[in-house]
Order: structure tokens, then C-alpha cells, then sequence
């Protein structure tokens, strides 16, 4: 497993990929920082998540519904549902993310780390595509 795959004010540690575990899952540790926020709200329609609270407290914005998820709590995004997330609070926030079945693995956010930190401000046209090309469709404007 890589290290530690920090973009902007979020890194992930990935426990399990894809990549081993012939496709099932991927488990990785989320640290959101102060203000920390998914850029675009978006789904997924090839897996399921399911989101569980390790330490501080993160909001998760369901189908429309706003949830706090401090340690020992957990959400579960179906496929197909809009959610986001942010961290309002003054501390990190850590949750571990379960990806069913596991798609994505690190690949997609190195390359999403990497239009992140080219210097400038990020390409939303770039970003866009990338998201697409892993299955992350962003949420029409509301």
C-alpha cells in the first residue's frame, strides 16, 4: 500500500485496495482538517460506502440530509445517493471508508492529488473527467 496521499486539506491511508483484494473492497483511513471539504458533491453507481467515525467530527450530507459523525458512529451511502462531506469543527477529523465492491483503490486519488497540487488553481474541466473516468459523478447544480 502507498503511504499517505495528502491533496489539500484531506489524506488517505489506504489499508486495502482493489488491487488486493481481487476487486472487493477498498478500506482506507480519511483525515479531514479544519474546513476541510469534497469540493463537489457527487455518487457513484458501481459501489456502495460505508463511512465509520474514528476520532473528531466530520458532517456528511446524505440525499439532502446533514449528519454528524463523531467515533463509533457510522453511514451508509447506497449507490446512486448525492452525499458530501465537510469538517466544520476546529479539530482533524478521521473516519475509515469502506468501498463495496472495491473499485477505485489509491489511483484516483493521486491523480486527484495531483491536478490539486500543480501550482495553479485546479482545472474543473480536468477534474471533471477524472472523477468521471473512476465512476464519481458530480451532483447537478442545485
Amino acid at each position: 500500500m502507498p503511504d499517505i496521499i495528502s491533496f489539500g486539506t484531506l489524506e488517505l491511508r489506504f489499508l486495502h485496495s482493489k488491487d488486493d483484494t481481487g476487486g472487493s473492497v477498498d478500506i482506507f483511513e480519511m483525515t479531514l482538517q479544519p474546513n476541510a471539504r469534497m469540493p463537489i458533491p457527487h455518487y457513484h453507481d458501481r459501489w456502495d460506502e460505508t463511512i465509520y467515525g474514528l476520532s473528531g467530527v466530520s458532517t456528511w450530507t446524505i440525499d439532502g440530509q446533514q449528519t454528524d459523525l463523531g467515533p463509533g458512529a457510522s453511514v451508509f451511502i447506497k449507490r446512486g445517493i448525492v452525499h458530501g462531506f465537510t469538517n466544520r469543527s476546529t479539530g482533524p477529523a478521521t473516519c475509515l471508508c469502506i468501498l463495496s465492491p472495491g473499485v477505485l483503490g489509491p489511483q484516483y486519488f493521486t491523480e486527484m492529488a495531483a491536478l490539486l497540487s500543480a501550482g495553479a488553481p485546479p482545472d474543473p474541466v480536468k477534474m471533471k473527467e477524472t472523477m468521471l473516468r473512476y465512476g464519481l459523478v458530480p451532483a447537478p447544480a442545485a
